[in-house]
């Protein structure tokens, strides 16, 4: 059965999205960048095959398949949710977390392609040999991501509307920068918030491992595009970076604002409106938008795109003070957690294809 058969919904062909950009060749194999060198490094040392550290012969809950609370569904505090039967209520976590997979598969998906263009585009030797290894860690998620909807859920959602637009808007920018920007620092800030409540969440042990893994790896994407992008921004004119800063802010109120599942709650035959303002207003909304913001402020900042503009925005959604939060720390202790899943289920160093 393909993913079309699986999908919940009509899904329109393949995606098309016309571009042009310069692919730039570099004659400097030496270019003493020695943070990126490093993370190109421990990029190598840490791919890892995932038929060999993730187990694939758990099964999932039909009935709850990650093993979420119920306080994890958006609409959880809606009059309305309490009325459903039991059977019901199975039925909206399995395709909730269905959907919400399904954006992390589409969304690696288009990680993929966008690093891709990265390895053509920029123009240090050194960003070029790790942008290589992050295509390889992206065909991976979309991999591991796919076999966990395709073998143990057997449900799928097309890509997000709001998602696709993002990744629309970054495609077809022909600057370099801005693929690092929407796509390493927005929408890999996104990623790790969404994974960060799965994997620490959920009780089904298969789907907290995914995400754990997954997220081990975006951590470093994270830091590469901050570390390019950090040396990059100041050389920027002023015109430049405002341009960027409105980027910024555009995008951070899409994510803030648009990822509300509506056509979840259409294909179950739910009030859409009713379910769209409790979205919206939920417990779990709220934590979500914690994670994504402290995932994304911080890096806004170190990279210099720091003007009055940004921060007048952050102060309006009342988001300024993540700036403050190390990034640095999230991603050792996104490392650490993987590092234990692994001692936890008994994956040896040895099992990570690059070890050794």
């Amino acid at each position: 059965m393909t993913t079309f058969d699986r999908y919940a919904m009509p899904s329109e062909s393949d995606l098309f999205i016309p571009s042009q950009f310069e692919t730039q060749f570099c004659w400097e194999y030496d270019d003493g960048r020695s943070e990126l060198l490093n993370l190109y490094r421990k990029g190598k040392k840490l791919q890892w095959n995932s038929e060999e550290r993730i187990d694939w012969s758990q099964d999932l809950d039909p009935e709850n398949p990650e093993g979420l609370p119920d306080d994890s569904i958006p609409i959880f505090g809606w009059d309305g949710f309490a009325k459903l039967t039991a059977k019901e209520k199975a039925n909206v976590r399995r395709h909730y977390q269905s959907w919400q997979l399904s954006q992390f598969l589409h969304g690696e998906q288009g990680a993929l392609i966008c690093t891709a263009k990265i390895v053509q585009q920029v123009p240090s030797m050194a960003a070029k040999y790790y942008a290589a290894t992050q295509v390889v860690d992206e065909a991976r998620h979309v991999e591991s991501y796919s076999r966990l909807l395709h073998e143990k859920m057997e449900l799928a959602y097309p890509i997000n509307p709001q998602l696709k637009t993002l990744l629309d808007q970054i495609l077809r920018d022909s600057r370099w920068d801005m693929t690092y920007l929407g796509m390493q620092i927005l929408i890999e800030g996104l990623a790790l918030a969404a994974f960060q409540l799965i994997r620490d969440g959920a009780q089904n042990k298969l789907a907290a491992a995914v995400n754990a893994y997954v997220m081990q790896d975006e951590a470093r994407h994270v830091a590469f595009g901050r570390l390019a992008l950090r040396d990059y921004y100041p050389k920027l004119t002023e015109k430049e970076r405002d341009e960027r800063e409105e980027f910024v802010v555009e995008a951070c109120y899409l994510m803030r604002d648009r990822f509300l599942a509506e056509e979840v709650w259409e294909q179950l035959g739910l009030p859409v409106e009713e379910c769209v303002l409790s979205t919206d207003k939920s417990e779990w909304m709220a934590e979500f938008r914690s994670y994504l913001f402290t995932r994304i402020v911080p890096n806004i900042k170190a990279i210099g795109l720091w003007g009055p503009r940004v921060r007048d925005a952050y102060a309006k959604m009342g988001i300024l003070g993540f700036a403050d939060v190390d990034a640095e720390e999230l991603q050792r202790e996104d490392e650490r957690v993987a590092e234990e899943f692994d001692r936890v289920h008994g994956i040896k160093p040895e099992m990570l294809q690059g070890s050794g």
